[in-house]
């Protein structure tokens, strides 16, 4: 099988993309294939490829790729969650199926249509731009029908108390394309952006902690991936300053399902996000983001509340400027000690970006 690595920017880590209609479509069969896969990158030295993308053509006539999302744990190569999504993945592996030749070539303008099989998400990749070795996106989240901000908040409130070792605080659980906790930094003893982005362990294993907690809240396991947390407070230069924990550590910016994820909670009344937006001015329009690796802009679109159901309800959300670098491709055998390098080259590459 011929695998593909991609990297798109702001990610933790490149992504692994395979062809899902080469592998076992039984769960307990795809991961043993996918836990012999990881042996393989990590004896390659790609110890630190976490993400993997399963796709394929899709069989629906409104899309263009089906796509399944493989979040590897750190510890052992067999360890997996296949609860959520991720965004900087879903680009990676459109770039990786248009140079295998899975989807057609890319061309400025061309709009790819993914299906997300892990949760039902409908994603449409606009491309911008097209260099030699990869592309730029605006990427959209799109509804099928207008989703009810209520069924946006898995806990069935805007804000969630939790109790994780000495703290006590309320956290916002919403899920829009992820499931996430999003917690006041100030809540935290963190008083503004600079302390915030300056912070080290002490409050990323206080944000694991709340991390596993609102895992228990929702009935999920407290050593998985999902939900995803991320301490926000209002951002020097208007917006909202954002610090988001990945697998493992600190994220070097935020997921793209992250930014997805708060600006439709800026547009939920009673949330953390939608109380910090608005000391800034930030809560109508484009969401602007600050975090450690720079800025990112969201723009969620909702109904107008007061519709028939009483409420607002989520249209769709748009992220522009998304760039993606295609990094290579290689047989997953080691034939010869020439292809293993070539495998070593590419993670090389992926470790460096």
């Amino acid at each position: 099988m011929i695998g593909h690595l991609a990297y798109a920017a702001g990610s933790p880590c490149p992504t692994f993309v395979l062809d899902a209609g080469r592998l076992p479509r039984n769960d307990e069969a795809l991961l043993a294939h996918l836990a012999e896969a990881r042996r393989y990158l990590v004896s390659a030295g790609g110890a630190h490829v976490l993400k993997i993308a399963l796709v394929e053509p899709s069989a629906h006539p409104m899309f263009d790729l089906d796509y399944r999302f493989v979040q590897a744990l750190p510890g052992a190569p067999d360890r997996f969650d296949l609860r959520g999504s991720c965004g900087h993945s879903i680009l990676s592996a459109v770039v990786a199926a248009a140079r295998s030749g899975m989807l057609p070539r890319l061309v400025p303008g061309a709009r790819i249509r993914v299906q997300v099989l892990n949760n039902g998400d409908s994603v449409v990749c606009e491309v911008d731009r097209v260099e030699r070795d990869g592309a730029a996106f605006t990427v959209t989240f799109v509804q099928s029908a207008p989703v009810p901000f209520g069924e946006l908040l898995p806990s069935g409130a805007p804000r969630t108390p939790l109790v994780a070792g000495a703290d006590r605080t309320e956290v916002s659980l919403v899920a829009s394309a992820n499931a996430y906790a999003f917690v006041d930094a100030r809540e935290l003893g963190v008083p503004d952006q600079a302390a915030l982005f300056g912070a080290g362990d002490e409050l990323l294993g206080r944000l694991e902690a709340l991390r596993a907690a609102a895992a228990g809240r929702l009935g999920w396991p407290a050593d998985g991936a999902f939900p995803k947390i991320a301490a926000v407070l209002p951002a020097e230069d208007g917006g909202i300053a954002a610090r988001a924990v990945t697998v493992p550590g600190w994220h070097p910016s935020i997921a793209l399902t992250g930014v997805v994820c708060l600006g439709t909670a800026v547009r939920i009344p009673g949330t953390v996000p939608w109380r910090i937006a608005r000391e800034n001015g930030a809560d109508t329009g484009l969401l602007e983001i600050a975090t450690t690796g720079g800025r990112t802009a969201v723009t969620a679109v909702t109904a107008t509340p007061g519709a028939a159901d009483g409420e607002g309800a989520l249209l769709w959300a748009t992220v522009a400027r998304k760039s993606v670098t295609f990094q290579g491709s290689f047989v997953l055998t080691p034939l010869s000690h020439l292809q293993f390098e070539e495998v070593a080259q590419c993670l090389a590459l992926s470790g460096a970006a």
